[in-house]
């Protein structure tokens, strides 16, 4: 899709963790993730279904 190999893919995936650490790169993903869905919600767009259950729980 844009022209990323699998090479370069992992050579993001080193500097990443170099950069933030192995421990910080969960967080931001889920920060990135939440971000994501509230942007959604601000346009009136649906959150997928899965999501509303796992909140349910």
């Amino acid at each position: 899709m844009f022209g990323l190999g699998t090479k370069e893919l992992i050579i993001i995936a080193v500097i990443l963790v170099l950069l933030f650490g192995a421990k910080k790169i969960p967080e931001l993903a889920n920060g990135i993730g939440e971000g994501i869905k509230n942007l959604r919600r601000g346009f009136g767009g649906s959150v997928d279904d899965k999501d509303q259950e796992n909140k349910k729980k």
